[in-house]
Parts: C-alpha cells; sequence; structure tokens
C-alpha cells in the first residue's frame, strides 16, 4: 500500500521533485521538479496533448499570456467570487480555510455553522474563532511603474493578476480562433500552462499547493446539443485516465457536483475523484459552463462572440463543455498508482511501475565491470544506438550490477540492458525486466 510520506522521500531522494526554494529553508505550497520529475511531468502532458488534440480533428492549441487584462477577471466573476472561507483563531492567530478543518461543511459555509463544528485550532487546540471572511485567491501584483510616493488611485490603475485558472485565456481567444480559422461546430480550444492560487493552507505535498500546471479544453457547442457534448469528453476523460495514464479504474470515482457546491459558471460539473493515499481527492473536472463565459466578453468589451453556423446561417453565442486536470494532481496519481514495495529473492525493494509511454527512462544501459575497457567501448555503442532510436535513455556503471537495478527500479526504468563477455562474442545483450526481474538474451540488433 502507497504511503504519502514514503512517496515524498522518494521524489526528494531519486530527483523527482525538491521543495521550492529549498536553499533558502523553502516556501509553503511551492515545488520544484528535479531531472527525473521533469521527465515524467513532461511525458504526463505530452500523453495528454496527443490525445485530446493531436489525435482530434476538432481540437486547435493555443498558448495566452499569464497577466492578461484586469478586466478578464470581472467578466469572468474570479474577481467578486473567487474566494475561500477563512478564519482566523484568536488566540494563536493562525488561519485556515474553514471546510478544510472542519467536517460536514463546504465553501459556503457561515460563520454560526463553522462554530457549531465546535472545531479545535490545529495549531492550538484551543475553540476561539473570528467571523468567517471570504479571501479572494488572486495573486495581485502591480503591470508599469510604481513609485513608493503614488496615491493609491495612481496605484490601482496599475493593479493586474496572475492567471488563476488557463480558462479565460482560451475564452479571450475564441474569437480571433473563429476569425481566422473558421472551425466547424463543435470545435475546442485547448491550452496547457502555470496557474496561480493564493491557498490560504496548502497542503498534502503537491496535491494542493499555490502555484500548478493546468490542462483545459473548452470544447464549443450548440446549446442544443451540450448534453451528448457533455457524455463524449465524460467518455474520453475515463479513457485518457485510464487506458493512456494507466491509472487503476476501481480508484477513479465520479461525483456529481450538488448546484451549491457547484462554480458560478457550472450548470452541471461531475468531479473525478481519486483514492489518494490521504484519502479521496479530486483529480479532474468536468464542467458545463453554458454560455457564462462568452456572454459575459461579449457584455464587458462590446464585442459579438456570436458564432454563424455554415450550414443552417444560424447566429448563436455557443455553449461549452470544460474537460479540466491539473498536471501536479495527476502527478501525484500516477506516482501513488506505481509506487510498490515487493520482495525478490528474500529482499525488500521499492519499485515505480510507471507506464512504459511516462516513465522517465525506457532503459538503462550498463557495462558488467566498468574497469574494462573493452566492455565499457561496447556498451557506449549500444548507449548511443538507443538514444538516437529512443531519446529516453540512461547510462549507469556505479556500484555492483544488483545495485544498480535497485536504483532503476526505484525510479521506473522498464528495462535493463547490460553488456557483458558473451555480448562482446556473440552481440547479444541481457535485458532485465524492470516489474518481473526476468532476465533474457537479446541481439543488439533486435532492440
Amino acid at each position: 500500500m502507497e504511503n504519502l510520506d514514503n512517496i515524498v522521500s522518494l521524489c526528494k531522494r531519486r530527483g523527482f521533485i525538491f521543495q521550492g526554494s529549498d536553499v533558502y529553508g523553502g516556501m509553503a505550497g511551492t515545488w520544484d521538479f528535479g531531472p527525473l520529475g521533469t521527465a515524467l511531468k513532461k511525458n504526463i502532458m505530452d500523453a495528454w496533448w496527443k490525445f485530446f488534440v493531436e489525435d482530434r480533428n476538432d481540437m486547435y492549441g493555443i498558448d495566452a499570456a499569464i497577466i492578461m487584462n484586469p478586466r478578464t477577471w470581472v467578466a469572468s466573476g474570479h474577481t467578486a467570487t473567487f474566494a475561500d472561507p477563512l478564519v482566523e483563531c484568536k488566540e494563536c492567530k493562525s488561519r485556515f480555510r474553514a471546510d478544510k478543518i472542519a467536517d460536514g461543511i463546504n465553501e459556503s459555509v457561515t460563520t454560526e455553522e463553522f462554530l457549531n463544528t465546535h472545531t479545535k485550532c490545529p495549531v492550538c487546540g484551543k475553540e476561539s474563532w473570528g467571523p468567517i471572511r471570504k479571501f479572494n485567491m488572486m495573486f495581485e501584483t502591480h503591470v508599469g511603474a510604481i513609485l513608493p510616493d503614488d496615491d493609491e488611485a495612481t496605484s490601482n490603475k496599475n493593479i493586474a493578476y496572475l492567471r488563476p485558472e488557463t480558462a479565460q485565456g482560451i475564452f479571450t481567444n475564441y474569437k480571433n480562433v473563429v476569425d481566422t480559422f473558421y472551425p466547424n461546430l463543435p470545435f475546442g480550444l485547448a491550452q496547457q500552462g502555470k496557474a496561480f492560487r493564493n491557498e490560504i493552507s496548502p497542503r498534502d505535498f503537491i496535491l494542493r499547493d499555490r502555484e500548478c500546471s493546468q490542462m483545459e479544453v473548452e470544447y464549443f457547442v450548440h446549446p442544443d446539443t451540450w448534453e451528448q457534448n457533455f457524455e463524449l469528453m465524460r467518455t474520453l476523460q475515463h479513457e485518457f485516465l485510464e487506458n493512456v495514464i494507466g491509472l487503476p479504474k476501481e480508484k477513479i470515482h465520479e461525483l456529481e457536483v450538488p448546484a451549491e457546491d457547484r462554480a458560478h459558471y457550472s450548470k452541471r460539473t461531475i468531479d473525478f475523484m481519486y483514492d489518494y493515499p490521504g484519502g479521496e481527492e479530486e483529480l479532474m473536472g468536468l464542467a458545463y459552463r453554458t454560455d457564462f463565459d462568452l456572454s459575459n466578453i461579449q457584455r464587458e468589451s462590446g464585442k459579438s462572440m456570436e458564432y454563424r453556423d455554415k450550414q443552417t446561417g444560424e447566429s448563436f453565442i455557443p455553449h461549452v463543455i470544460e474537460p479540466s486536470i491539473g498536471v501536479e494532481r495527476l502527478f501525484l496519481a500516477v506516482m501513488t498508482a506505481a509506487y510498490t514495495e515487493d520482495e525478490i529473492n528474500g529482499e525488500k525493494r521499492t519499485v515505480l511501475k510507471l507506464p512504459e509511454n511516462l516513465a522517465p527512462y525506457k532503459f538503462c544501459v550498463s557495462p558488467l565491470l566498468k574497469n574494462k575497457p573493452e566492455l565499457i567501448t561496447k556498451a557506449k555503442e549500444v548507449f548511443d544506438l538507443l538514444k538516437n532510436k529512443y531519446s529516453h535513455v540512461t547510462w549507469d556503471d556505479s556500484g555492483n550490477i544488483g545495485k544498480r537495478y535497485r536504483k532503476q527500479d526505484e525510479i521506473g526504468t522498464p528495462k535493463c540492458i547490460v553488456i557483458d563477455f558473451d555480448t562482446l562474442n556473440d552481440n547479444t545483450v541481457t535485458v532485465r525486466d524492470r516489474n518481473t526481474t526476468k532476465q533474457t538474451r537479446v541481439n543488439i540488433a533486435n532492440l
């Protein structure tokens, strides 16, 4: 059974994930991806892009700016509603997101409802709370030249925000794509990129952090067809999570989100939940955003967001189906699904049983002995051959062969290729399988 502490330890020990700004004591809610983590993250994002964009004829990719005109967030409702319930302990002054420290309440909790839970402060253990206050999670910044002696009115004119979601960059480019490509409806716009949320209490490793990467599709449909397109995206999400990413089907659950818990823009939402080590948490979302965003943009900008149907000539504002996922949450799900502790010949080992399409390295090439020049030379020939063919290949000649196997098992390398003295005679190598530890002889030409 996977354990979050074990996974966090493995991530740091093997260079998957480090605490952000670790050399200066870290910064809560921020994480840096090391060499292996960067490779795994890229493979996950590439798999998503291939499945939802490259393999389809109705999808277009965009890459919008992180800092957008502040009117974007007025029109989207984020300025007014993108807030979490903050509560402060009167005794120790610690601040928390109320619905995360008390049971049986949601984001809409009132002060009275929270106090009735009789929740004790996680820091000092006292039950002495101030009123619930709404805390807007958008990171505020200033664009342009601001001087220390500028008055408040001057400073406010330059206020902007780091985007809290990638979706609005898609919506603000909808008209640009329609005007330049005029795609048939339905069609989707997809984006991958950073989003920033000033979480009150980041927690659970990379599950809830202040800086994350999102992968989102806004699928534009005729209003009369939203239900069938919702079901299409629902099916595609299961296919992606289970068949492309390889998550166990039994750990994925659908949660139909009730109206009172849905985002302000959604008329229907299904949260795809996943059984993480700490319990069931949201992994991926599917929302029916109606024409909320495009209608608001039309009102705020004064520019038409209508689509004119090529066949019927009908003009209307499309409705939107949105599959959305956080890369870090998917990364953690992949790690927890792959993390395994077993026993081989009486010896315990830790192994990441990553799908081959996601593993940072597909092969590890090793000479049996590193002090034999003829083995080194031959091993480098094999390494170059595989590197040119598969790209994701690593070299390891440190320690004995058993230690090399254990290291590669821990980082999820599916196959280890060992060059020994028989290789010099018959051009065959030992191929060792990560999951089964079975070893077979294979001719180099057949690798």
